[in-house]
């Protein structure tokens, strides 16, 4: 939940030694009273992109979303003031690049159109320094007076809760704002200020049969949406969704529902068999990152994407060295098709654009591993594997095993991926932690499958292996569970934006 009220009851409690728990806050937060965030304690030069927020709340309805749970269906903004305080903050530390994080930027149309033209005047009398992106609902498309303020702030995308091209699973989730007019009518209209759109969509709805994957892959075609966030329906607790699917016992018990870009979802769907909508969405995924395909959209969307009126304020010497970076990792890798793919997307009318296409190729081919790392593997295919796996690590550290040093364990769950389970209970010699990292980097690269690393010890001349290790398992750290008693967290400085860290 909110943080402004209790938080500083924390700090009190923790200042004299004696923090609670637990501590929850049970109301609304009035935002009037959130200070300027200490950006100076970051590390800002490892940030593209600095995060700001004006607004908590959403007035829409959506079933299958939280937020209106979390914050309510009211609006609750900060003032001008601060903003203009955080702005003036992020400027003398030489931000240029900041994202509003607001669910729904927009929620409040008439405060929003407040803010957006204070950024208006701020970006003037400070020469355009900043570039801003954030999230709104696709009912900002119809509100000329909106998009306009948007471009004139320097807005260069906007993230959009688009879910389905399907009439009937938009009413059904009750996003009626997506309804009122043609959704790519609407979206060409954003595209028509400049302002570029990433989108998130879901499959799995009540109404999908399993040829949504088509409808959903032709859709993201002609919109030009490159980074398309595609995700499996899942029912967040508390959420109405969750409520209804409960009644009709819908719910798959022990399957997490945070994230919904894995193989797995905690519903049960209703129109298609589990395994139609794990393939389906594979299928979905892996076709929209063929670089053909990733060309297409381009294509689609510079047919309607306005040049910007104002740029990103970035250094010539660090865009080339983006430029070459992406052409040696990126196009030298694909061979000639992938650089004839490329050219066809070269916009030769608007070369104010190129900067674009070239960021729409880095998303394109970052989907593009990502879907390799997580998707080519079947569910089945991974279990079989890890089983296999499994039975080769319990064979190679079994004397660690019979020495009661350490305990492996392997847990399937329905409809996700395995789990497998390190718990180090003794002292480790370093062959142990060589090994390690050799056989758990192979489980994570050739599986879907999760990993969780007990650590009930650690002897102190063994913790530079230990942090070899989980550096080498960094590339995999959403997969990576790390439990470790809270006495020990200290010695080894475990990353949680990196690491799913749990104390115990």
């Amino acid at each position: 939940g909110e943080a402004e009220y209790i938080w500083p009851a924390f700090c009190k409690d923790f200042e004299a030694g004696h923090p609670q728990p637990f501590y929850q806050e049970t109301g609304l937060v009035d935002l009037a009273a959130s200070p300027v965030p200490r950006y100076d304690l970051l590390d800002i030069h490892q940030y593209r992109s600095m995060s700001m927020q004006f607004s908590r709340g959403c007035p829409f309805r959506c079933d299958f979303c939280d937020i209106i749970v979390m914050f309510g269906r009211k609006p609750r903004s900060k003032t001008l003031f601060q903003i203009g305080r955080e702005l003036d903050r992020l400027r003398t530390l030489g931000i240029d690049s900041i994202f509003f994080v607001d669910d729904n930027l927009i929620g409040n149309t008439k405060a929003a159109k407040k803010l957006l033209q204070f950024l208006v005047d701020y970006q003037r009398r400070h020469h355009y320094t900043f570039s801003f992106g954030t999230e709104a609902s696709i009912n900002m498309a119809y509100d000329a007076e909106l998009l306009a303020l948007l471009r004139q702030a320097n807005f260069g995308w906007v993230f959009i809760g688009i879910e389905s091209p399907d009439e009937s699973s938009l009413r059904e989730t009750k996003k009626l704002q997506n309804l009122r007019q043609d959704l790519l009518t609407s979206l060409r209209a954003i595209y028509a200020q400049g302002i570029d759109i990433y989108g998130g969509f879901i499959v799995g709805f009540d109404h999908d049969t399993p040829a949504i994957f088509k409808k959903q892959f032709q859709f993201i075609v002609n919109s030009g949406i490159q980074m398309a966030m595609v995700g499996l329906l899942t029912a967040p607790p508390k959420t109405p969704l969750y409520q209804r699917l409960e009644q009709e016992g819908r719910l798959i018990p022990d399957v997490q529902h945070g994230d919904n870009t894995s193989l797995h979802t905690n519903v049960i769907p209703k129109r298609m068999t589990m395994d139609e909508l794990i393939q389906g969405y594979r299928w979905l995924y892996e076709n929209l990152v063929k670089d053909r395909f990733i060309a297409r959209r381009i294509r689609s969307k510079l047919r309607f994407l306005a040049r910007p009126d104002y740029s990103d304020k970035v250094a010539i010497n660090g865009r080339m060295k983006t430029i070459l970076n992406f052409l040696t990792y990126g196009i030298a890798p694909g061979g000639f098709p992938r650089l004839f793919h490329f050219l066809t997307t070269w916009p030769v009318l608007k070369p104010k654009l190129i900067p674009l296409v070239i960021q729409d190729w880095i998303l394109g081919l970052s989907m593009r591993h990502f879907v390799e790392a997580h998707f080519k593997v079947s569910p089945r295919q991974a279990q079989n594997r890890l089983e296999k796996y499994q039975r080769q690590i319990g064979s190679i550290f079994k004397q660690y095993i019979d020495q009661r040093k350490l305990e492996i364990s392997f847990n399937q769950i329905r409809n996700r991926a395995a789990d497998l389970s390190f718990s180090v209970t003794g002292f480790l010699d370093r062959a142990f932690f060589k090994n390690a990292e050799k056989h758990l980097v192979k489980v994570l690269r050739k599986t879907s499958s999760s990993i969780t690393l007990q650590f009930q010890v650690i002897q102190t001349n063994r913790i530079p292996q230990i942090k070899r290790l989980l550096n080498k398992l960094a590339k995999y750290g959403d997969r990576i569970t790390i439990s470790v008693d809270k006495t020990l967290l200290p010695y080894l400085e475990i990353d949680s934006s990196v690491f799913n860290l749990k104390l115990i």
